[in-house]
């Protein structure tokens, strides 16, 4: 199937997903969203991918949600994020821990947002130097989503969960590395070589290893995903329809300091 806005090549068992609107740093739309939903429930299920790598095109790995796009209204005509995330998001988080194989991101730039959530969403994560990671949401008014409140804190604590998700400020790539965030950091001109190496490794490994290996550690790590994406997604829902957040994306929108009222 041919894609717009990501790229999907297999060979010698592993397949490559690309996330591909470089002059967004890979921002995520509606369409985006919808097709790398569509390789990962589909494509990435085949036998004869063995392996996955994730990354960006371009200068980033992704920024987040395309905020210049919109949300579905419900039927008050408020943004209905709920139905954004429980019928594309999460589909997507779920189905990357889920698929019975190693998915690898390579994180080429930078992370943010529900990027974030992606690349922690991956089994290995490996980082060029110039990379970092950001659980933004916080300023335009939102919570962090797409599994973060539950990967963050399995990966590095109480304290540096709750640092990245109030503060919302840029992790770069060796404090990553130093906090449990990501498994590997390597030169911006190195990384791609580096995911292919790792990549090729899993996709001629013992597949079903893997497989039995991931369920358990799924099992023992995010033994309450699914609720915890329900939580995330009524919060998040509830958050979007405020005046903080309104008021968080004209500040985005204008480059400007955003005035928070806690309504």
């Amino acid at each position: 199937m041919a894609y717009e806005a990501i790229i999907w090549e297999v060979s010698d068992g592993l397949g490559r997903l690309t996330l591909n609107r470089p002059e967004s740093l890979n921002a995520w739309t509606a369409e985006l969203g919808s097709q790398l939903k569509q390789v990962i429930e589909s494509e990435a299920t085949d036998p004869a991918v063995r392996a996955v790598l994730i990354t960006g095109s371009g200068r980033g790995f992704s920024s987040g949600a395309d905020l210049k796009g919109s949300f579905d209204a419900a039927e008050d005509g408020l943004p209905d994020v709920r139905k954004r995330l429980l019928d594309v998001y999460h589909p997507i988080i779920v189905g990357t821990r889920r698929l019975e194989k190693p998915v690898v991101a390579a994180v080429n730039g930078p992370a943010v947002g529900i990027g974030c959530s992606l690349a922690l969403a991956c089994d290995l994560v490996v980082a060029a130097e110039s990379a970092f990671f950001s659980l933004a949401f916080v300023n335009i008014g939102l919570m962090p989503d797409g599994g973060s409140t539950l990967f963050v804190p399995a990966a590095v604590g109480k304290a540096r969960a709750f640092q990245m998700a109030l503060l919302g400020e840029r992790i770069p790539a060796a404090k990553a590395l130093e906090w449990g965030l990501v498994n590997e950091v390597h030169a911006d001109e190195d990384l791609a070589g580096r995911a292919e190496e790792l990549g090729a490794r899993l996709a001629a490994g013992p597949t079903r290893s893997y497989a039995s290996a991931k369920l358990a550690l799924n099992r023992m790590i995010y033994p309450d995903l699914d609720a915890q994406l329900e939580l995330e997604a009524e919060l998040q829902h509830s958050l979007a329809r405020s005046e903080d957040f309104a008021e968080g994306v004209s500040a985005f929108m204008t480059k400007r300091d955003p005035a928070f009222r806690g309504t």
